[in-house]
C-alpha cells in the first residue's frame, strides 16, 4: 500500500500544479511523475478527477484527464522549457473558459472566466459538483466484468474508475484508491482464472471490509461534509437515542462527540490507514458503551472485524419508544449563558444537544432531515433572541409558536416514516392515499396525486438510515 500513497501524494500535488504553474510544484509534480511513471499518474488523474466533477460525464472527464497528462508528459520531459508547465496550465485555463470547452461544465465557470492569470487558474481548480445523493454505481454480474474486461481491458479500467469514484466521492481518497485497485486486481485475476467462480469468492470475501469501509465512509462523510461537526454531532446523537432510547444523555453524547471528531479527522485525510483505525477505535467505544443496554448492539459487537461491526451498529433500525419520565426544558438562562450566544457557543452544545436527544428518542421514526431541521432552526432562534434586548421575552414567544406548530409536523414525518419502514412500497401508497383523502378531502385528483408523489418520494429517499443529507433538506 505504501506505492498507493505515493500515488496520492502525486494526485494531490498534480490537482495544484495543472493549474497552479508554479516552479517547485511542477518540480514535485515531476521527481513523482518519473518515479511512479505515466500510467499511474494518468489512473490518479481519473480518479481525482471523476470525485471532483461527479456529475461530468465520462468523455468530458476524459478530455480532462488527457489534457493533464499530456502536459505532465511534455513537460517533465528531458531538457524541457522550465516556462512549460505555466505556459501548458494557462493555455488549459483558456481553454475551460472557451465556449466548445470539453471539460466539465459547471456553473461557476463563467465568473472564474472573468479573471485573467493565476486568479483564473486558482477560481478553476477550486470549482467541484455536489456528491451525488446516493452511488450509482452497479457492479455488473462477474460473467458481464470479464465480458468487458475481455473485450478492452484499459477501456474497462476507466470506465470503472470514472463511475465508482464519482459514485463515491466522499469517500476518504485512501479508502477510495485501495477500493478501486484491489478490485480491479481482482478483476484482472479472475477473468484469466481456469476457476473464476470460485476465484471471485475468494477474492470478494478478501476485500469484504474495504468495500463496506468505502460505502461507510462515503455515507458519513457525506453527511460531515452537509452538516458540519457541530450539526453532525447533533445528527448521530439523535440516531443513536432511536437505536437505544433506554440509555442515559451522558453516557451518547460522548459517543457523537467521538464520532464527530473522527470523521472531521478522517474525512479529508490523506494517512493511509486514517478512517479504517480511527473507526475501529470508535466502535469499540460504542460497543463498550452500549452492548449491555442493548441485545442488538451486543449481536453487532461479537465480530472481530470492527469495520463490518459498525456497519452492522448503523444498519440497526430504530425501535418504539419506551415509556420515559417528562422531559425537561431548558431554561432561558441556559440557552443564552451570561456571555452571550455566540461566546457561549460550545458550552450550551451539551444542553441543546440533550433537547434533541429527549425529542429523537420519543419520536423514532422521526427522519434525520426533519430532525436536521429542527436545529437550525432552534440554533437561528437561540442566536437571534439571546443577541436581543429582551432574550426572555424572544424566547418565550419563540416557545409558544413552536408549541402549537411543531406537533402536527412531528407526527405527520414520524407517521409518515413509520408506515414506509413498515410496509411495502404499494401498501405504503394505498395507505397513504387514504390518509390523504381523509386529511385533504378537498383536493381535486390532480392535486391529491401530486402530494401523493410529493411524500411517497420523500418517504423512499429520506425516511432510511442512508438518507442522503442534502437532497432531503431540499424534500422537508
Amino acid at each position: 500500500m505504501r506505492a498507493s500513497l505515493a500515488l496520492l501524494l502525486l494526485l494531490v500535488a498534480a490537482a495544484h500544479a495543472a493549474h497552479r504553474g508554479k516552479a517547485y510544484v511542477r518540480e514535485k509534480v515531476c521527481q513523482e511523475y518519473r518515479m511512479l511513471g505515466k500510467e499511474n499518474f494518468r489512473t490518479l488523474t481519473i480518479i481525482s478527477n471523476s470525485r471532483k466533477y461527479s456529475n461530468g460525464t465520462f468523455e468530458e472527464i476524459g478530455h480532462l484527464v488527457r489534457e493533464i497528462v499530456s502536459l505532465a508528459e511534455t513537460c517533465c520531459a528531458d531538457g524541457a522549457d522550465p516556462s512549460c508547465y505555466d505556459a501548458g496550465s494557462s493555455a488549459l485555463s483558456v481553454k475551460s473558459c472557451s465556449a466548445e470547452s470539453p471539460f466539465p461544465a459547471h456553473p461557476g465557470t463563467a465568473e472564474c472566466c472573468t479573471h485573467e492569470g493565476l486568479e483564473r487558474k486558482l477560481c478553476l481548480a477550486a470549482l467541484q459538483h455536489p456528491p451525488q445523493p446516493l452511488p450509482r454505481y452497479l457492479q455488473p454480474s462477474d460473467e458481464e466484468l470479464c465480458q468487458a474486461f475481455r473485450e478492452d481491458p484499459r477501456q474497462f479500467a476507466d470506465r470503472f474508475l470514472y463511475e465508482y469514484s464519482s459514485s463515491y466521492s466522499q469517500a476518504p481518497l485512501p479508502v477510495l484508491l485501495g477500493s478501486t485497485r484491489t478490485f480491479l486486481s481482482m478483476v484482472s485475476t479472475c477473468c484469466i482464472s481456469p476457476a473464476p467462480t470460485v476465484c471471485f469468492l475468494k477474492e470478494k470475501l478478501q476485500r469484504k471490509t474495504l468495500s463496506l469501509l468505502t460505502l461507510t465512509s462515503n455515507r458519513v462523510c457525506s453527511r460531515f461534509s452537509a452538516y458540519g461537526k457541530d450539526k453532525v454531532t447533533f445528527s448521530y446523537l439523535a440516531s443513536l437515542a432511536q437505536k437505544v432510547p433506554t440509555a442515559p444523555f451522558e453516557d451518547l453524547f460522548p459517543l457523537a462527540e467521538d464520532a464527530a471528531k473522527v470523521f472531521s479527522q478522517c474525512c479529508d485525510s490523506v494517512a493511509e490507514d486514517c478512517m479504517q483505525k480511527k473507526l475501529s477505535e470508535h466502535t469499540a467505544k460504542a460497543c463498550a458503551a452500549l452492548s449491555a443496554r442493548d441485545g442488538r448492539f451486543a449481536d453487532c459487537c461479537k465480530g472481530k472485524n470492527l469495520v463490518e461491526n459498525y456497519f452492522c451498529i448503523l444498519a440497526l433500525p430504530p425501535v418504539p419508544a419506551p415509556k420515559l419520565p417528562e422531559a425537561l426544558e431548558l431554561t432561558n438562562k441556559e440557552l443564552c449563558g451570561e456571555e452571550g450566544a455566540l461566546q457561549a457557543t460550545r458550552r450550551v452544545l451539551p444542553m441543546a444537544a440533550r433537547s434533541l436527544f429527549e425529542l429523537a428518542r420519543r419520536h423514532p421514526t422521526l427522519p434525520d432531515a426533519i430532525l436536521a431541521k429542527l436545529y437550525d432552526a432552534s440554533e437561528k432562534v437561540r442566536v437571534e433572541c439571546c443577541s436581543a434586548k429582551d432574550p426572555s421575552a424572544c424566547l418565550d414567544s419563540k416557545r409558544l409558536r413552536m408549541g402549537a406548530e411543531l406537533p402536527p409536523v412531528l407526527e405527520t414525518a414520524s407517521q409518515l416514516c413509520g408506515q414506509y419502514t413498515k410496509l411495502n412500497f404499494l401498501d405504503f401508497k394505498k395507505r397513504l392515499r387514504e390518509s390523504l383523502t381523509q386529511t385533504v378531502p378537498e383536493a381535486s385528483p390532480a392535486l391529491l396525486e401530486q402530494l401523493l408523489e410529493q411524500r411517497a418520494s420523500f418517504a423512499s429517499t429520506c425516511c432510511t438510515p442512508a438518507a442522503p443529507p442534502l437532497l432531503c433538506a431540499s424534500k422537508v
